[in-house]
């Protein structure tokens, strides 16, 4: 192992150097889609996305959540998470909305470009997180396909 001694100064400028190199597997300019990020472009954010879902017919109950979508005209999918005080106090309803917005993370290059809400129910604040994928994960692989084959799913 080599130790060398450098001055606090050329430390700093050692450190900056280093991190203002790109990384050797992504080259400059490339896009990267990052399945760690929730950014606002696949966010429901404003009070008119959520109104136009509400006359949605694209309806799916899994066990703790009412799911609803409807396509969309961009090239990503949406989600908007609703959970009122029914469901809980804060706490209950902020860990329901961490869960699902995971579990979108995870899924949503797999989805199909829609708006997708997802209206917790009271059974949802006793549910694990491993209960919340297994039924979000169920939904999901249910969204964008025909109505016919949905109600073969739910048989």
């Amino acid at each position: 192992m080599v130790v060398l001694s450098l001055s606090a100064e050329e430390q700093k400028v050692a450190r900056v150097w280093l991190f203002a190199l790109p990384p050797s597997n992504i080259s400059v300019g490339m896009c990267v889609h990052d399945v760690s990020t929730f950014p606002k472009s696949v966010r429901l954010r404003k009070r008119a996305d959520f109104v136009a879902l509400l006359n949605s017919a694209n309806k799916l109950t899994v066990k703790g959540f009412l799911i609803v979508w409807q396509n969309n005209d961009q090239d990503v999918p949406r989600l908007g998470i609703t959970a009122s005080k029914k469901i809980g106090c804060a706490v209950i309803r902020n860990k329901i909305k961490r869960f699902s917005r995971e579990i979108f993370r995870y899924h949503r290059m797999l989805l199909p470009p829609v708006d997708i809400n997802v209206i917790a129910r009271r059974e949802s604040a006793t549910m694990d997180f491993f209960s919340v994928q297994r039924e979000l994960e169920k939904a999901f692989r249910r969204i964008g396909s025909s109505p016919c084959l949905r109600a073969v799913c739910s048989l």
